[in-house]
């Protein structure tokens, strides 16, 4: 992994308040001279006055002193059991069961289980292969075979890998190995209200669509991200795409429902599945979506998903707020989740301002007889026509 995709990683940490990342870095910010853990609840500063350190006290030596709302140089005795559960987890040869796990942590089965999902979005069980996976894709990028390297990962047979490379590598081993040869995926880029967009799709639909400021940077993220696939630029073929989500951002009444291909688990699919259900115009803190999934617990994971969701406004996370209404961070940039939901109530009121004085004038000046025959009258009226003629016969 090159720095400036770590330091990319980092900063979209940050943004989800992903609490997973709590003692494992901190960031700090230049202008305040305060640094934070990732799940600090405090509003987030803007990205180039941000620098990542390991730990606190590297953060300190530079001169930055502890943040007195999330304290980050103390860490809960529950955080404590799950970075525990988890150095255990990441040094284990093999398959570690839940009770296992439990007795070397010193929690019982069911709190361990609880704590750690709230704390992961993942059960123990899941997080494991889930580290498993990238070993496998480790080991491939380093050019072992895949026989090697599955089983150094843990994988007991070749047939539980392949059962979940779709979903998780994206492509069988062999295909990931040789960097996803044989994908095509078209992208294009455009200008647009809130800076430059770029759009990608493969046959099956949208893999990417992201804003950024400069083309060439968001050209360049796309092909490390897909660095094995056959990538080029058609502006002609992704217009249907880019005029969908153009309408969108200048404010249309639309609705987008354009084809995805996109990877992910089943809980991103499933808080992806309720984003895409939110009306235009309105919002959903991250409290409902986990209440909606069936899972109230999931407040934190309900935010990884939506920091994570790879196609901006085709799944529109950015109509997803706080509890407080404060309209939290956003993977592209507060300021553009900002004028998207203005855009979006703005666009709403008019509608409804524009039905409700249609109704008021259909209320004064309903239609008479002899304005239907008058209308029948006109080019292109032959069906008024026959619904007049009862009534004035000729």
């Amino acid at each position: 992994m090159s720095m400036q995709t770590e330091l990319q990683n980092k900063w979209q940490q940050v943004v989800a308040r992903d609490a997973r990342q709590d003692g494992r870095f901190v960031f700090a910010v230049r202008t305040t001279g305060v640094y934070c853990r990732p799940s600090c609840p405090s509003r987030r500063p803007r990205r180039d006055s941000v620098e990542f350190f390991p730990t606190p006290n590297e953060a300190e030596r530079a001169g930055y002193r502890a943040c007195l709302r999330c304290r980050p140089t103390e860490i809960s005795s529950q955080a404590q059991y799950i970075a525990r559960a988890r150095r255990i987890l990441d040094d284990a040869e093999g398959v570690v069961t839940l009770t296992q796990l439990s007795q070397q942590v010193g929690l019982s089965p069911f709190h361990l289980q609880r704590l750690f999902k709230r704390a992961t979005g993942l059960s123990p069980r899941e997080y494991q292969s889930a580290r498993r996976i990238q070993h496998v894709k480790h080991g491939l990028r380093k050019g072992q075979d895949v026989t090697t390297a599955l089983y150094d990962a843990g994988f007991g047979s070749s047939s539980r890998l392949y059962e979940k490379a779709p979903q998780q590598l994206g492509m069988t081993p062999g295909e990931y190995k040789r960097g996803g040869a044989g994908a095509n995926i078209t992208f294009a880029i455009a200008s647009s209200p809130l800076g430059r967009l770029l759009v990608a799709a493969t046959e099956h639909g949208l893999c990417a669509v992201r804003f950024g400021e400069n083309a060439n940077t968001l050209e360049r993220d796309l092909r490390d991200e897909f660095r094995a696939a056959e990538l080029h630029r058609d502006d002609a073929a992704m217009k249907p795409y880019l005029e969908s989500l153009l309408a969108m951002i200048g404010g249309e009444n639309t609705t987008i429902d354009l084809p995805l291909d996109v990877r992910a688990t089943a809980f991103q699919m499933k808080v992806w599945e309720k984003l895409r259900q939110i009306p235009r115009g309105e919002t959903r803190s991250y409290s409902d979506i986990a209440r909606e999934i069936g899972n109230p617990d999931a407040v934190r994971a309900v935010a990884r998903a939506c920091a994570s969701n790879p196609v901006a406004l085709a799944i529109p996370c950015h109509r997803v707020v706080r509890s407080d209404g404060n309209e939290a961070g956003y993977r592209w940039g507060s300021e553009r989740k900002r004028k998207l939901l203005h855009q979006e109530r703005a666009s709403r009121l008019v509608s409804q301002e524009n039905k409700r004085s249609a109704r008021q004038k259909q209320a004064l000046h309903p239609v008479t007889p002899s304005e239907l025959t008058l209308r029948a009258e006109e080019p292109g009226r032959a069906d008024s026509c026959r619904r007049t003629k009862t009534a004035h016969p000729i």
